[in-house]
């Protein structure tokens, strides 16, 4: 199939880290039928070449890089992999993340290990990412955006899960400061400050919390939020999109809270 030009993303060279399943494959997507192409990171393979695929349908461009974004070789071969395939690197959503690390517990019961293993995998990695991205965008020296997945669980304490919150607020942290630091050269740095969505990794918290009846769990859980459900990955891909695009050029350091409402009573 010829691959269509038109769109936000013409001519753009797309990178989203966890781009095969839940919001990161639906920023895939959504940047392929906006004209991107696109360079798929993911730990699962096959998953990432099912997302491949669903690219070729499109008629897109696209390349997946089998990536632990908590390496940095890892993510350093990444970034030049994108640049060799397709010469430049203009957006990148840094999305991958992990929520299963070491078990849920008080915060005085966690070990060294389990702090070292979230950081790895949740905030180390995000900077990792951004470090390589920028200085890409940097020897480029036409600008770029990066968008960074943060949570609501990084506005505030999550008990049991303190290890979580804090790699999640580390990055809003992470995130303002690259802003500054590189607004001059062009790069703007956002962060998607993200609520529940309808990914893999939200339905395993509802199997953790409830094993027996995770639908109860996911009920509970959309009572809280405002608009009264949980959010399609889709919704989450066009606020990333909107954020990596022309429309947002006087966004920078900003964390959008995309949430339906969730957290809207407590800030």
């Amino acid at each position: 199939m010829e691959r269509r030009f038109a769109g936000r993303f013409a001519g753009k060279v797309a990178l989203v880290t966890g781009g095969s399943s839940g919001i990161g494959r639906a920023t895939v997507l959504a940047f392929a039928r906006e004209g991107a192409a696109v360079v798929i990171a993911s730990r699962g393979v096959e998953r990432g070449e099912a997302v491949l695929r669903e690219l070729a349908a499109l008629g897109a461009d696209a390349e997946l890089v089998a990536t632990d974004v908590s390496r940095a070789e890892q993510v350093e071969a990444l970034v030049r992999r994108t640049v060799d395939r397709f010469g430049r690197l203009d957006c990148a959503f840094n999305n991958a993340a992990s929520i299963d690390v070491g078990v849920h517990k008080p915060s005085a019961d966690f070990t060294e290990e389990d702090f070292d293993g979230h950081v790895a995998l949740n905030l180390k990695s995000v900077w990792l990412c951004m470090k390589h991205e920028i200085l890409q965008m940097l020897a480029q020296g036409t600008g770029g955006t990066i968008v960074n997945t943060s949570s609501v669980n990084g506005l505030g304490g999550v008990p049991g899960d303190a290890f979580y919150a804090m790699s999640k607020a580390g990055i809003l942290g992470l995130t303002k400061s690259a802003a500054l630091e590189y607004a001059q050269q062009g790069i703007r740095v956002n962060a998607l400050v993200a609520g529940g969505y309808r990914t893999p990794m939200l339905e395993s918290v509802f199997e953790r919390v409830s094993p027996d009846d995770p639908a109860a769990a996911e009920a509970a859980f959309a009572r809280m939020v405002a608009l009264g459900r949980i959010g399609r990955p889709e919704e989450a891909a066009e606020a990333v999109l909107w954020l990596c695009s022309d429309a947002s050029s006087y966004v920078t350091g900003h964390s959008l809270i995309a949430d339906g409402g969730l957290t809207a009573p407590y800030r």
